[in-house]
């Protein structure tokens, strides 16, 4: 079968181990003909839009990547914010896919997957949503005007011929339904996920025991990692930080890693000690292993791919308590914090470390159910079901 993804929401880097990397990779594993048709456009480390190339070219997972042009100037930002290309319906027809998977309905060019699909009533088209309140239409402007009326015109655009919407976090299920007025049957959940083949490489137990050796972590200390950017939207990690620090263990270590905002740097630098390392920016690749490395994984702030990727590896977490996120409980996998506070931090921390039988209690839920709802080779199988088997 011949599967376009659509990705043109935003850019796309081609090493990257986010959703729309590993769903077309896995697609191909599967036996599919895959070809992703893509933005000009990647991020650098600081998460900057920077121009890269336009044309077709083998990427680096071994899928076909087709990138597209701006309508007008890849400069201009009305085409670039409507995100207006080149293009698109030639492609589709050059492709002549028999399964359309749209990445985000956000975008204006999605009129020319509908037509597509309305002339081609054999092709089948799945969107997902990315978008929920958490990280999306937080100002007048964006909320009502771009997402109530641009983007929800989009998403009644390619209704009539989508088979399923994707909300990839039960928030992102209920912005669908509640704020683009999408119906209800048509919407489902795909959870985000881990690589099958970075848990592979992380669940080496060399890797394991080469990054504990490196880091002075004894067979006896219990390690709990923490990564991701470190900013105003995730100022929390500063205060698991100390909450690490105050806690009477010297058993416990906890390793960061990831960017800091330079407003943050003097405070986050003053944290560090014996128990607390600090190993700077990694590569996606490596966070799995540095995850699987742990005893315990910690996010005190806000949601990233990485909540899913170390449920993925089976592994007991801690996560902040955020509505229509908690599809990464499986019934005792991890605990929650409620409070941005030090006291609730070390509190929870403790009650984990200090008993054994709710440390393997959350152990064992984590390893059986973890990796099996959460590998990306399973996600895909789903991702281009009919919505019959879904069902069942």
């Amino acid at each position: 079968m011949k599967i376009v993804h659509v990705c043109l929401c935003s850019s796309y880097n081609d090493d990257w181990s986010y959703q729309e990397n590993c769903l077309p990779y896995y697609h191909k594993k599967l036996g599919h003909d895959v070809t992703v048709v893509t933005t000009p456009f990647v991020k650098d480390k600081t998460e900057d839009y920077q121009f890269f190339r336009t044309g077709e070219y083998l990427g680096t997972n071994g899928v076909k990547i087709i990138r597209l042009s701006l309508l007008i100037s890849n400069k201009l930002k009305l085409s670039r914010k409507l995100r207006i290309y080149n293009g698109l319906y030639k492609t589709l027809q050059n492709e002549r896919p028999g399964i359309i998977f749209v990445h985000g309905c956000q975008f204006m060019d999605i009129r020319h997957v509908a037509r597509y699909a309305k002339e081609n009533p054999n092709v089948r088209v799945f969107v997902d949503n990315h978008a929920d309140f958490e990280n999306s239409a937080r100002n007048w402007l964006s909320k009502n005007i771009l997402h109530r009326f641009v983007w929800q015109y989009c998403a009644q655009a390619i209704e009539p011929v989508t088979k399923i919407f994707w909300g990839v976090l039960p928030a992102r299920v209920d912005f669908l339904v509640d704020f683009y007025k999408l119906p209800k049957e048509k919407v489902k959940l795909l959870v985000m996920g881990a690589d099958d083949e970075k848990i592979a490489e992380a669940k080496d137990k060399g890797v394991v025991a080469g990054i504990r050796d490196q880091y002075k972590i004894g067979k006896d200390d219990f390690l709990i990692v923490t990564g991701g950017k470190i900013d105003k939207n995730k100022p929390q990690t500063l205060l698991l930080m100390e909450a690490i620090k105050s806690i009477n263990n010297k058993k416990i270590k906890l390793i960061v890693f990831g960017s800091v905002i330079p407003e943050y740097e003097e405070r986050f630098f003053s944290l560090l000690c014996d128990s607390i390392q600090y190993i700077g920016w990694i590569e996606a690749k490596e966070a799995y292993k540095y995850f699987n490395a742990a005893q315990l994984v910690v996010f005190p702030g806000l949601h990233s791919v990485f909540w899913e990727q170390a449920v993925g590896l089976g592994k007991p977490c801690i996560f902040r308590y955020i509505d229509g996120f908690n599809h990464i409980d499986l019934g005792g996998n991890c605990k929650f914090l409620y409070e941005n506070s030090v006291t609730e931090i070390k509190r929870v921390i403790s009650e984990i470390v200090d008993n054994e039988k709710v440390f393997a209690h959350m152990e064992k839920i984590a390893q059986d159910r973890g990796i099996e709802m959460f590998s990306y080779s399973k996600i895909a199988k789903k991702s281009i079901e009919m919505e019959q088997r879904i069902a069942i």
